[in-house]
């Protein structure tokens, strides 16, 4: 799958993006980026099956100024490659709170601050069906 990307899809603080896709069959890792721009990611999501050295483990992060910041790993991992996904995030001025597939949640801290974001993009690996804000 080619990267995508959407602009002027605003996200904002109380707003819940509910993205439903497929894990392609070979896939190695995929991502969801939710920030003010391409450049600037305030929630990158990604899973990783077998990939930068990582097996079976959701890596998130944030990219400001040229850079990552500090990563947080999550050790859950209910995605499966060839199989449907659900993923929920409730987006808060302080947090990202992120519900998986199997209905545990995880918080990621909003290390931006903005109270809304206008880009999204979602890499690799898995096709995505539904993108979805409340």
């Amino acid at each position: 799958m080619k990267d995508r990307n959407f602009t002027n899809m605003t996200f904002k603080v109380r707003q819940t993006l509910t993205v439903v896709g497929v894990v392609q069959p070979d896939s190695k890792e995929f991502a969801v980026n939710i920030g003010p721009s391409d450049d600037r990611i305030a929630l990158h999501l990604n899973p990783r099956f077998n990939a930068k050295g990582d097996t079976n483990i959701i890596v998130c992060n944030t990219f400001e100024a040229d850079k990552w910041c500090q990563e947080q790993r999550e050790k859950r991992f209910p995605f499966s490659l060839g199989k449907d996904f659900k993923i929920v995030i409730r987006f808060t001025a302080s947090e990202f709170e992120v519900t998986l597939p199997d209905g545990s949640t995880f918080c990621f801290p909003n290390r931006l601050g903005a109270q809304e974001y206008s880009f999204m993009s979602f890499h690799e690996g898995a096709r995505i069906q539904s993108i979805e804000i409340k």
